[in-house]
């Protein structure tokens, strides 16, 4: 029997003498042993200290746009970059060298903020299905018999949070609402509520027809957005076959350590090997960067022809 299991047999063996030392009802005796061996329940003490720090742990996470994220108070907050520790660690144990460590280190700061690049570009896509949402919505509202500023407070800002907050305040008490959307349109992702805003003051001036220019707006967005949904799908094979490259070096070391050539120690205590490390970092770095300039062209070529 292994050290856990004499240990486990050791406990039940105690917990039961002490129950039965204790006496008492066999229904005492069974909420007793309930309490002891079952796990946190009305009985058991430590089952309020478990249940605190579960709501400790739920209320650490954040929401940012770099993702779920735990926060850490005034040193911030840390996500899944903080895995770059542990590997790190790992590769200096096998290697017996610090450099891994330190190379981690600066990988954790690397994948942070593509990490925040990534979310960023998230949260601006949500934003503009917000805007059109609220577009194709309030010309639904204004279809219907409605008054503009009836419309928008009956339809909302979801997705648009503290500038769709004024917005709506705006509307509410009769303030410059054209003027409010074009301050909600600087934020990412929200540059389509300027056009909500030019065609909400040419209603208002000049009596023209809301709802249908609302409308165009949203089928404009909307082609926009499956424009974009539509170039990404198609870099999605480039962008595969980069990441598969930029991971070769690494397959090409597990198959080394496989074959017992031990390329961790050749890399690491060898001046031919840091001249190879060196290298190969440099020229993985280039063709990582050189690839995202040419997907960021090819994205910013296409955005810039709609």
């Amino acid at each position: 029997m292994s050290v856990a299991g004499v240990a486990l047999l050791g406990a039940v063996v105690c917990a039961g003498a002490a129950l039965r030392s204790a006496g008492g009802r066999p229904e005492d005796v069974r909420r007793r042993a309930r309490a002891l061996l079952a796990g946190p329940g009305a009985a058991d003490p430590a089952g309020g200290r478990r249940e605190e720090v579960r709501k400790w742990c739920a209320g650490r996470l954040v929401e940012g746009e770099a993702g779920r994220r735990w926060s850490l108070g005034r040193w911030g907050d840390v996500g899944q970059e903080v895995w770059c520790l542990p590997v790190g660690l790992a590769l200096s144990v096998l290697g017996e060298s610090v450099a891994p460590v330190i190379a981690s280190v600066v990988a954790l700061f690397l994948v942070r903020r593509w990490l925040a690049t990534r979310g960023a570009g998230r949260v601006r896509d949500r934003r503009a299905a917000a805007v059109i949402g609220l577009c194709a919505a309030v010309a639904g509202e204004l279809r219907a018999g409605r008054q503009p500023a009836q419309a928008l407070l009956a339809v909302g800002t979801p997705g648009l949070g503290s500038a769709g907050s004024a917005v709506l305040a705006a509307a509410r008490y009769g303030g410059d609402v054209p003027q409010a959307l074009r301050s909600a349109a600087r934020r990412p992702g929200a540059a389509g509520l300027t056009g909500m805003a030019a065609c909400w003051q040419v209603a208002v001036e000049g009596g023209a027809g809301l709802a249908s220019g609302l409308e165009r707006i949203a089928a404009g967005l909307r082609a926009q957005r499956d424009q974009r949904e539509e170039l990404r799908a198609q870099l999605a094979g480039p962008r595969a076959t980069a990441l598969m490259l930029a991971l070769l070096p690494a397959a090409g070391l597990l198959m080394g350590s496989a074959l017992g050539a031990d390329p961790l120690r050749v890399l690491l205590h060898t001046p031919a090997g840091w001249g190879c490390l060196v290298v190969g970092g440099l020229l993985e770095w280039g063709g990582v960067a050189w690839t995202a300039r040419i997907v960021a062209a090819a994205e910013g070529a296409k955005g810039g022809s709609v």
